[in-house]
C-alpha cells in the first residue's frame, strides 16, 4: 500500500511540475528516454540473475501471445460489426494488444507483488511484448500505416536492440559470473530510480482531450485491454490450476494499459491520431482503478 501511496505521490508531482514555467514541454521526454536507456536496464540486469529457468516461466512468456490473438480476434470482429474505418481498425490492431509492461508494470508489480515478481514481469515484457511490438507491431504498421512514411526495418530493428532487451542478454550471458559489490550498489541505486521518473513522466503528460466520434472504439479498446484481456486470462489460468506467483504476474501484467510508444507510431503512421492518442492518456489513469480491482481478484 505504502508503495501506491508513493506511485500516486510521484503522479501527481508530474501534474504539478507542468503546470511550472521552468520544466519544459519535452519534460516527460526525457525522463523516459533515461529512465528507458539507464534505470529499466538496470533493473533488468539486477533481477535476471534471479532467474530460475523452469517450467513456470512458460506460463508469463506464452500469456501475452495469447491476449495477442484473442485482442486482434475481437477488435476484427468487432470493427466489422461496428464498420468502423480502417484507420481506426488498425490503431486498435496496434495499441490495444501491446501493453506497458515495462514502464507501468515495474512499479506496480513492484507496487502490489513485491520485488519477487519482477523477474517474472521481465519474462512477460521481453519475450512478450517486446517481442510481439517488432514483430506484429511492424506488420500492422506496413498493413495500415501510410506508405512510405515509415521505415518498418528500422522500427523492428529498434524494437529489439531497445536498452532493456540488450540488457536481457547481457544478463543471461553474466548468470554464471556474480556482480561486484560495487557494480550492485550501483544498478540498485539506477534501479531506484525507475518509479519517480516514469510515474512523475506519466503525470506530467496526461492531456485527456477526445471528440465524441472517438468514444465508441476508444470504450471497445480500452474495456478489451483493461477488463476482458486480464479476466481472461486469469480465468484460463485458474482453470488449468496455475495459481503461482508467475500466473498471477502475468494476469496483472495482462492488465497493463496500452503502450506509449506504440500510440506513438500509430500517430506517427497516420492512423487516427486522435484514437491513438486518446487510448494513451486516458489508459493510463483508469490503470489505476482497475489494477487494483484486478488484484483483489488474484
Amino acid at each position: 500500500m505504502e508503495n501506491f501511496v508513493l506511485i500516486g505521490l510521484f503522479v501527481g508531482l508530474g501534474m504539478l511540475f507542468r503546470k511550472v514555467k521552468a520544466f519544459p514541454e519535452q519534460t516527460a521526454l526525457v525522463l523516459n528516454m533515461f529512465a528507458l536507456y539507464v534505470a529499466l536496464p538496470a533493473v533488468i540486469l539486477l533481477k535476471v540473475p534471479l532467474l530460475q529457468l523452469s517450467r513456470e516461466m512458460l506460463v508469463p512468456a506464452i500469456v501475452p501471445w495469447v491476449m495477442l490473438i484473442v485482442s486482434a480476434i475481437l477488435v476484427l470482429v468487432v470493427g466489422k460489426i461496428m464498420k468502423w474505418p480502417r484507420e481506426t481498425i488498425g490503431v486498435l490492431l496496434l495499441v490495444v494488444p501491446i501493453g506497458n509492461t515495462s514502464f507501468m508494470g515495474v512499479p506496480m508489480v513492484n507496487a502490489f507483488f513485491g520485488e519477487t515478481g519482477i523477474p517474472y514481469l521481465i519474462i512477460y515484457d521481453q519475450i512478450g511484448t517486446m517481442l510481439i511490438f517488432a514483430l506484429y507491431g511492424s506488420v500492422i504498421l506496413a498493413m495500415y500505416g501510410r506508405k512510405g512514411d515509415l521505415n518498418i526495418s528500422e522500427v523492428a530493428k529498434r524494437a529489439l536492440l531497445f536498452p532493456p532487451t540488450l540488457a536481457l542478454l547481457a544478463g543471461l550471458l553474466l548468470r554464471q559470473w556474480p556482480y561486484p559489490d560495487a557494480v550492485v550498489e550501483g544498478l540498485r541505486t539506477l534501479a531506484g530510480m525507475l518509479t519517480p521518473l516514469v510515474m512523475t513522466a506519466i503525470g506530467f503528460q496526461l492531456r485527456i482531450r477526445m471528440s465524441p466520434a472517438v468514444l465508441r472504439p476508444l470504450g471497445f479498446g480500452l474495456g478489451v485491454k483493461l477488463v476482458i484481456a486480464p479476466l481472461l486470462a486469469l480465468v484460463c489460468c485458474r482453470l488449468l490450476g496455475l495459481t503461482d506467483l508467475a500466473a498471477d504476474i502475468a494476469i496483472f501484467e495482462a492488465g497493463m494499459p496500452p503502450m506509449v510508444t506504440a500510440g506513438a507510431l500509430a500517430i506517427a503512421a497516420g492512423m487516427a491520431p486522435e484514437l491513438a492518442a486518446a487510448l494513451v492518456s486516458l489508459g493510463i489513469p483508469l490503470a489505476f482503478m482497475t489494477l487494483p480491482l484486478l488484484y483483489m481478484l488474484i
